[in-house]
């Protein structure tokens, strides 16, 4: 049983323990549900499958509701390695069905994990005039951290310069939280410390909210966790949903796909298994057919792969974003075979407009009609929300997405905080691998983001700094598309402009290369032309490095650039060298 003080926060469900309250009443919540054993894969039967769909924005959680709330909730209270969930911060969920059971997606090693005895043990502490001998928190008298002073952007003026002149000088105390003249949230006896693998209460908040805005999932028993950004995320849910060695599991993914991705699954005895792509990344009818051809005496005894991780918006390495009828359609064919999502959306908020283009006239970009960028208007955090594709958590009527967000492309990736999303369940069993992998994420990190995203800048500011970031971004990429223009050869090279992200995905024609005629390998060419890249002084990535059937010899050729962090003249003098070395490659 665990205690948390709430009011004006929704239904409470849970396990586990707390020191976590706000200034009002206290009730108490019941226990979790034991998770049973994991169950025989079917395939759902498409008869009762309702079509999926994006989320209103005519009853959306607003900027003005949490703000209601935390007024009414008083003043949040949570003292080191306090308790919390996403149960204490949400608004109410009325009318939502709950989650269904996912339990049959289980690993075996994720079944067979159990609440950790220490962390439990902590609910004891809330009881009157106790003593405590049986933690081992460290004394905070003996962190040698005083103070931290942060100087942070004010909103709307994000940029170096006038950060330098005109920002927020923010300091964070040992004890600002206990100290009256203070009465603070979060300070570093909390911060320091250490804390629940669920992060803190104070940036779980936050996250809880900022999901409610953007997302509101659409069933009840959904919760937030904090993770130590989305690589170490990845390993622990592939570990929770996969069994390469045991149960012969394979995973779904686009066929050119995240890298690190392809090198967690791997050496986990996870077999990849690549999805056909087009210009908006996955294409479902190729998942589907795949899925409903499925032979494990052709793929080495395998069984019929149930997990899927996909990356809808700014794909890396494609570039490439699906749109809402994409989205639907991919969520429809997981609902078909019963497929659990991982997805995973660092890029979501760098989804840039693209006026006059024919991506943008058939919809399959963030520059949707109507946009208020696209008319000239002033664009208003509102707009900005609504201009975002609606994400598959969003359209999850079963509680079979997993989402994947993170800080590291958006504020600081040094910060390694970033959080999950899913049904209860799910997340209950996350937290039980963190908990004994690596207990949370930085109190450092944390308490810093939540200096500045927070008690600075607000959920508004924050939604500000992601509309500054989008507009600066699509700078970059636009400098990317003149130069491609200008300096490759379009005879042999060709691209999709990406419309979210940071890649630029460029295909070469190889069927022209004088070398694959006197019969070399694809994947010797690449290595020529790379070669010559490496000579003239430009790093591209290959194409191959991101293939997710290493084991197969490849049919196409690419090579991914990035505008991500390049000045705008190195990034055309390093595109003008990539066209030298492709020109040079096929005697053009």
């Amino acid at each position: 049983m665990r205690e948390a003080l709430i009011n004006g926060s929704g239904a409470a469900p849970g396990s586990s323990i707390a020191a976590l309250h706000f200034d009002s009443n206290s009730i108490d919540v019941g226990a979790l549900e034991t998770l049973g054993p994991a169950a025989k894969l079917t395939d759902a039967d498409p008869s009762e499958i309702p079509p999926a769909s994006g989320p209103s924005r005519e009853n959306a959680v607003t900027i003005s509701d949490i703000l209601a709330r935390r007024a009414k909730a008083g003043r949040l209270i949570a003292p080191t390695a306090s308790y919390s969930d996403s149960d204490m911060f949400k608004g109410p969920q009325v009318g939502k069905p709950k989650s269904k059971s996912m339990n049959h997606h289980l690993s075996p090693e994720s079944l067979s994990r159990h609440p950790c005895a220490l962390k439990q043990a902590a609910r004891h502490l809330k009881t009157p005039g106790i003593i405590s001998l049986g933690g081992g928190l460290p004394c905070a008298e003996y962190f040698p951290i005083e103070s931290i002073t942060l100087k942070v952007p004010t909103p709307p003026h994000f940029s170096e310069a006038a950060t330098s002149q005109s920002g927020t000088e923010v300091r964070i105390g040992k004890y600002d939280a206990t100290d009256p003249s203070i009465q603070g949230t979060y300070d570093l006896s909390i911060a320091l410390n250490y804390a629940q693998a669920t992060g803190s209460a104070q940036l779980s908040r936050f996250v809880t909210e900022h999901t409610e805005l953007v997302h509101n999932p659409p069933y009840s028993d959904w919760r937030c966790c904090l993770t130590v950004g989305s690589t170490g995320a990845l390993e622990q849910t592939l570990r929770m949903l996969c069994d390469g060695p045991g149960r012969g599991d394979c995973l779904l993914t686009e066929e050119y796909s995240f890298a690190t991705a392809l090198e967690t699954a791997g050496p986990l005895g996870i077999k990849v298994v690549g999805v056909k792509m087009d210009g908006q990344g996955l294409l479902p009818e190729a998942m589907d057919e795949l899925l409903s051809n499925w032979n494990p005496e052709e793929r080495e005894g395998r069984r019929k792969p149930h997990v899927l991780y996909t990356v809808p918006s700014g794909q890396n390495p494609s570039g490439t974003t699906q749109g809402l009828e994409r989205r639907k359609q991919v969520y429809e064919v997981a609902r078909k075979h019963d497929l659990f999502v991982i997805e995973d959306e660092p890029y979501y908020y760098l989804q840039m407009p693209l006026e006059g283009s024919k991506e943008a006239a058939s919809g399959t970009t963030a520059a949707k009609e109507g946009e208020a960028e696209g008319k000239g208007e002033e664009e208003t955090v509102e707009s900005f929300i609504s201009s975002l594709i609606p994400s598959l958590l969003s359209m999850d009527v079963d509680g079979r997405v997993l989402r994947m967000d993170s800080f590291s492309k958006v504020v600081v990736p040094g910060s390694r905080v970033g959080w999950v999303t899913a049904s209860e369940h799910i997340i209950e069993q996350y937290i039980r691998h963190a908990e004994v992998c690596n207990q949370g994420p930085s109190g450092i990190s944390q308490v810093i983001l939540y200096k500045m995203l927070d008690e600075q800048w607000g959920h508004e500011g924050y939604f500000k700094w992601l509309m500054n970031l989008r507009r600066e971004y699509t700078k970059r990429r636009d400098i990317m598309v003149t130069a491609v223009e200008k300096f490759l050869p379009k005879e042999v090279v060709s691209w999709t402009v990406p419309v979210a992200g940071m890649f630029y995905w460029l295909k070469v024609d190889h069927s022209q290369h004088p070398g694959i005629r006197a019969g070399k390998r694809i994947l010797e060419v690449e290595e020529e032309i790379f070669n010559s890249c490496i000579a003239r002084g430009v790093l591209v990535a290959r194409g191959s490095w991101f293939r997710a059937e290493q084991d197969t010899e490849p049919n196409e050729l690419f090579f991914r650039a990035t505008f991500a962090a390049a000045t705008a003249e190195n990034m055309t003098e390093a595109i003008r060298r990539f066209g030298e070395a492709i020109r040079e490659s096929f005697n053009l």
